[in-house]
C-alpha cells in the first residue's frame, strides 16, 4: 500500500485546494449540460430489449388507422345529460377543447351518427344519418338512439346515460413515425454490421433528431395537456369530471418522477442531514457526507446529460441509491476515524486521516465491486431501462468510490475536525447488545434465522408479477380516479389487439375459376363448401369472426369488445332488425358511406393485408385479472377451439407489452437469482480466500434478499417494474454489511486471537458505523412514503426494511456464524 501512502502524500494532502479546484472544474463541465437530462415515460421505456411487440403495436395502428394518442375527459353532470341544457353545456365543454391549438379533431355523442330515423334503410343509411351537432333531434330521442347503438354504450356513454366521454384527439405528427422508422433501419444494419461508414453517421445524425423531435413534441403535449386541466377546472363545478387517456399517464407519471427526484431528493438529503447531525453532533461528519453525496448525483447526472441517456420509470431511484451507497461509505470512514481518535487523541489529523483511507480502503472498495456485481444482475433482465439502471449504477458506484477517497480526504484536509468529548469517551455503544445477545442465545439466532428462511421460501412461492396499472396511484390521484370511472362506466382502460390473419388461398386455387364452385358464398350459406374467396366479407369468414367476437365478449377480465362484428349488428339494426345476408354482406364495403368507413369499417378490416382487428378494454380494476393467463387462455381458444393456425392470431397493444415486461422481471431476476449469488460467492471466495468465510458471508445476504421478497410474497405485492429492483439493491446492501464486518474481525482477530472479545470489538467499532448507516438511510427514506407514486413508497418501505434485515443479519445470524464454524482457527497468523 506504500503507492497510495504516496498518492495521498505527494497529492492530496499538500494540495488540497487544488484538488478541489480542479474538480469543481469537473463539476462545472458537468453541469454545462444539464438542460439535457430527460426524463422518458413512453412505451419504449418499458419494452424488452429484442421484443417486437412495440413495433407489432405501431404497425396494427397504421393498418387500422387506429391510435391511442388521445385524451378521454369523463363528465358526470350534476344535471340531466339529456337536456337541452346539459347537451349544451357539453357543447360548450367540447368546442373549448376543440378549439386548443394541438387538437385535431374531438369525439363524442354530440357529432356520432344516429341510428334512429324510421326512413334509414342500407339504401338510404348515406343521406338519413343524423347527429345532435348537425340535426334537431329531441334529447330523449338522442338518447334512445345512442343506448341502442352497439357501438357507443360502454364507449362514448355508460348504461344508465349519466356518464358521457369526450376524445380528444392528440395526434402524432408524421415527422416522428419518418424518424422512427428511419433509426430503426440503420440501428438495423448497425447492428448486422452492413452499415457504412456514412449510415454510421448518419444514425447519429438521426438519432440526435429523433430525441430532440421527442422532446419538442413531448413539452407540446404537456402544455397541451395543461391547458386541458385549465378548461376542466373550470366545469368542475357544474360536473364531475375526470381526464385520462395514455398521453395523460404518460404526462402524469413523469411529472411524479420529477417531483419525487426534486422534492424527495431534497427530502431524503434534509433527513439525512438531521440524522447525521443527531448522530455526531460535528458540522463537519453532516457538511463533509452531504457534499460527497451530492457531488456523486451531479456528476452522474452530468454525464447522464452529456451522453444524453434518458432517466426511466424504472431507473428514476438511482439518485437515491447513489445516495444510500455514498452515504455508507463516508459513515464508515468517519467511524473509523473516530475510533483512530479515541485511540490516539493527541495524534496528528493528517496521521488520523491516513491511517483511516489505508485502513479503509480494502473493505470499501471490495464492498463496491461486489455490489457492482449485484447490481448487473439487472443487465439481465432484457428490458432496456432495467439494463441502463444496472449500468447507470455500476457508473455511479464507481464515482462514489472516487469521491470517497479523493474529495473526502481532501474536504477533511482543509476542515480538520477536533476530538470531542464523544470520542474521548469510553463508553460501551449500543451495538454490544446484539454481539450480549449472539453470545447468550446463540442457539435462538440459529433457530430463528432457520424459521425465518422458511417462511422467507413459502413467501417467495407465493410471488406474482401480476399488477393492475391503477394500482401504481394512489387513489386520490386523478389517474386512479379516472381509471375506475372508465372502467366502471366506460368499457375498460387499457387496450388489447387481437388480429387474426386470414387463411392463404389454396395452391389448388391458384389460377383456377374463383365462380366454379357450385356454392357461391357471396350468395348463399355453404355450410362448409365454401371455395376460397380472397376477402373477408363471405358469410362463413364473417359468421367465424363473430364467434370470436362473442368469446372475447363473454371473459370476465375484458369490457368493450369492437369489431367488424359490431358494424355488423349496427348494419343488421339499419336492415330493420335483419342480419345481412350472403349476398347483401358482398356489398358492405360500398354499401357504407365514406364518412362512415372510418368509423365502420378500417378499424377492424384490413384487405390489403388479409387482417381483422378485434378491440378490446381490459378491466384494470378486475380483482382477477391475470394479464398472461388471460392471453394464454385467448390464444388457446382461438388456436385450439376455433381451429386458427398459431401464426394466423396475433395479440397486441399495451396490456400485451406490459405483460410481456412483467414476465421478463420474473424470469430475469427470480429464476437468476441463484446465479447472482453464485457470482458474489465467487467475489467472496476471491476476497476472503476461504470457502468457510464465503459460506458464512452468504448466509445474512440470502436471508436479507430473501426476507424483502419473502415479506412481498406474504403481503401480496407483486413484483413490477420498481419493486423488482429491490432484490438487487438489498443485495447490495446486505454484502456491503458483510464485507465491512468480516474484514474488521479479520482485524480484530489477529491482536488477541479470541473470538468472542473480537466479536465484541468489532460490534462495538465496525458495528456502529453499520448502525449508523442503516439508521441514516432507514430515516431518510421514510420521506418517500409521501409519494403519489405507489411504487416509489414501496421502494422506500422495502429499501428501509433490507437496511434493517441487512443489519440484523450481519450483526446477529453472521457473528454466531463464525464463532460456531471457527473460519480463522485457533488462533490466526496473518
Amino acid at each position: 500500500m506504500s503507492w497510495l501512502r504516496s498518492f495521498y502524500d505527494r497529492l492530496i494532502f499538500p494540495r488540497p485546494v487544488l484538488v478541489l479546484l480542479l474538480f469543481g472544474a469537473l463539476l462545472l463541465i458537468a453541469s454545462l449540460r444539464l438542460d439535457q437530462f430527460r426524463l422518458d415515460a413512453s412505451a419504449e421505456s418499458l419494452v424488452l430489449e429484442d421484443d417486437r411487440s412495440l413495433e407489432q403495436y405501431r404497425e396494427v395502428n397504421r393498418r387500422f388507422t387506429t391510435s391511442d394518442d388521445f385524451l378521454v375527459v369523463t363528465y358526470t353532470p350534476d344535471q340531466e345529460l339529456f337536456s337541452n341544457e346539459g347537451l349544451a353545456l357539453l357543447a360548450s365543454l367540447r368546442d373549448e377543447l376543440a378549439a386548443l391549438e394541438n387538437v385535431s379533431s374531438t369525439n363524442s355523442i354530440l357529432n356520432v351518427p344516429l341510428l334512429h330515423s324510421p326512413d334509414l334503410t342500407l339504401d338510404t343509411v348515406d343521406s338519413e344519418i343524423q347527429t345532435i351537432d348537425e340535426d334537431d333531434v329531441a334529447p330523449d330521442t338522442a338518447r334512445k338512439a345512442l343506448l341502442n347503438n352497439p357501438l357507443y354504450p360502454n364507449l362514448l356513454i355508460s348504461e344508465d346515460a349519466r356518464t358521457t366521454a369526450i376524445q380528444v384527439n392528440l395526434p402524432t405528427p408524421e415527422r416522428y413515425f419518418e424518424l422512427l422508422r428511419e433509426r430503426n433501419e440503420l440501428q438495423d444494419k448497425v447492428q448486422s454490421g452492413q452499415a457504412s461508414a456514412e449510415e454510421q453517421q448518419r444514425l447519429e445524425t438521426v438519432s440526435q433528431a429523433f430525441i430532440e423531435f421527442t422532446e419538442a413534441q413531448g413539452e407540446e403535449r404537456d402544455r397541451t395537456i395543461k391547458r386541458v386541466r385549465g378548461i376542466l377546472d373550470s366545469y368542475r363545478d357544474r360536473a364531475e369530471i375526470y381526464l385520462g387517456g395514455v398521453p395523460m399517464i404518460v404526462a402524469d407519471m413523469i411529472r411524479f418522477i420529477q417531483n419525487d427526484l426534486s422534492t424527495f431528493g431534497v427530502g431524503v438529503l434534509i433527513f439525512l442531514l438531521l440524522t447525521l447531525a443527531i448522530i455526531f453532533r460535528q458540522w463537519r461528519w453532516v457538511l463533509v457526507p452531504l457534499l460527497c453525496c451530492s457531488f456523486t448525483v451531479w456528476l452522474v447526472i452530468g454525464y447522464l446529460s452529456w451522453a444524453q441517456w434518458p432517466v426511466t420509470v424504472i431507473s428514476s431511484n438511482f439518485v437515491s441509491l447513489l445516495l444510500i451507497m455514498t452515504l455508507s461509505l463516508t459513515i464508515h470512514l468517519i467511524v473509523r476515524y473516530r475510533e483512530f481518535q479515541h485511540d490516539d487523541p493527541e495524534a496528528e489529523s493528517r496521521d488520523t486521516l491516513r491511517r483511516t483511507l489505508l485502513a479503509m480502503i480494502k473493505p470499501c472498495f471490495y464492498m463496491a465491486i461486489t455490489t457492482i456485481v449485484a447490481f448487473g444482475s439487472l443487465t439481465f433482465s432484457g428490458i432496456r431501462p432495467v439494463i441502463d439502471f444496472g449500468w447507470m449504477m455500476t457508473i455511479g458506484l464507481t464515482v462514489a468510490f472516487l469521491i470517497t477517497f479523493i474529495i473526502f480526504p481532501a474536504l477533511l484536509a482543509l476542515l480538520p475536525p477536533p476530538v470531542d468529548d464523544r470520542v474521548r469517551s469510553n463508553r460501551i455503544p449500543f451495538t454490544d447488545w446484539f454481539a450480549r445477545f449472539t453470545e447468550h442465545y446463540g442457539k435462538t439466532v440459529l433457530v430463528g434465522s432457520a424459521i425465518l428462511a422458511v417462511l422467507c421460501v413459502i413467501g417467495l412461492n407465493r410471488l406474482t408479477v401480476e399488477n393492475s396499472f391503477i394500482d401504481y396511484f394512489k387513489s386520490s390521484t386523478e389517474i386512479h380516479q379516472g381509471m375506475i370511472t372508465i372502467d366502471d362506466r366506460l368499457g375498460g382502460t387499457t387496450p388489447l389487439d387481437v388480429v387474426i390473419t386470414d387463411e392463404k388461398p389454396p395452391e389448388s386455387e391458384a389460377g383456377g375459376d374463383p365462380f366454379a364452385s357450385d356454392c357461391d358464398p357471396f350468395v348463399e350459406d355453404c355450410e362448409g363448401a365454401e371455395e376460397y374467396r380472397d376477402t373477408w366479407f363471405t358469410y362463413q369468414k364473417m359468421d367465424r369472426l363473430g364467434k370470436v367476437h362473442d368469446y372475447l365478449d363473454s371473459l370476465p377480465e375484458t369490457g368493450k369488445v369492437m369489431s367488424i362484428d359490431t358494424t355488423l349488428d349496427i348494419l343488421a339494426q339499419v336492415n330493420g332488425g335483419e342480419p345481412l345476408n350472403a349476398l347483401e354482406l358482398a356489398f358492405v364495403p360500398s354499401a357504407v358511406p365514406d364518412d362512415l368507413k372510418d368509423i365502420l369499417l378500417t378499424p377492424y378490416i384490413s384487405e390489403e393485408h388479409d387482417q381483422a382487428r378485434f378491440s378490446i378494454r381490459i378491466l384494470e380494476t378486475s380483482p382477477d385479472l391475470r394479464r398472461q393467463a388471460l392471453l394464454d387462455r385467448i390464444r388457446t381458444h382461438l388456436t385450439e377451439e376455433m381451429g386458427f393456425e398459431d401464426d394466423q392470431v396475433k395479440l397486441t397493444g399495451m396490456t400485451v407489452m406490459y405483460n410481456n415486461m412483467l414476465q421478463s422481471l420474473f424470469d430475469s431476476q427470480i429464476k437468476t437469482i441463484g446465479i447472482v449469488f453464485l457470482a458474489i460467492m465467487v467475489m467472496f471466495l476471491i476476497l476472503f480466500r476461504s470457502i468457510k468465510l464465503a459460506l458464512i458471508g452468504m448466509a445474512p445476504n440470502l436471508i436479507a434478499a430473501g426476507s424483502v421478497l419473502g415479506l412481498m410474497g406474504w403481503l401480496g405485492i407483486p413484483l413490477d417494474m420498481m419493486t423488482i429492483t429491490v432484490a438487487a439493491i438489498t443485495v447490495g446492501i446486505a454484502v456491503d454489511d458483510t464485507i465491512h464486518y468480516i474484514h474488521r474481525f479479520k482485524t480484530e482477530f489477529e491482536k488477541d486471537g479470541d473470538y468472542l472479545a473480537t466479536m465484541h470489538r468489532c460490534h462495538r467499532s465496525i458495528g456502529q458505523a453499520m448502525f449508523f448507516t442503516s439508521l441514516t438511510i432507514i430515516t431518510g427514506f421514510s420521506i418517500l412514503v409521501l409519494s403519489n407514486f405507489i411504487p416509489t413508497i414501496y421502494f422506500g418501505l422495502f429499501t428501509g426494511f433490507a437496511m434493517f434485515m441487512a443489519l440484523v443479519g450481519a450483526l446477529t445470524l453472521l457473528p454466531r456464524l463464525i464463532l460456531l464454524v471457527k473460519p480463522f482457527g485457533a488462533r490466526a497468523s496473518f
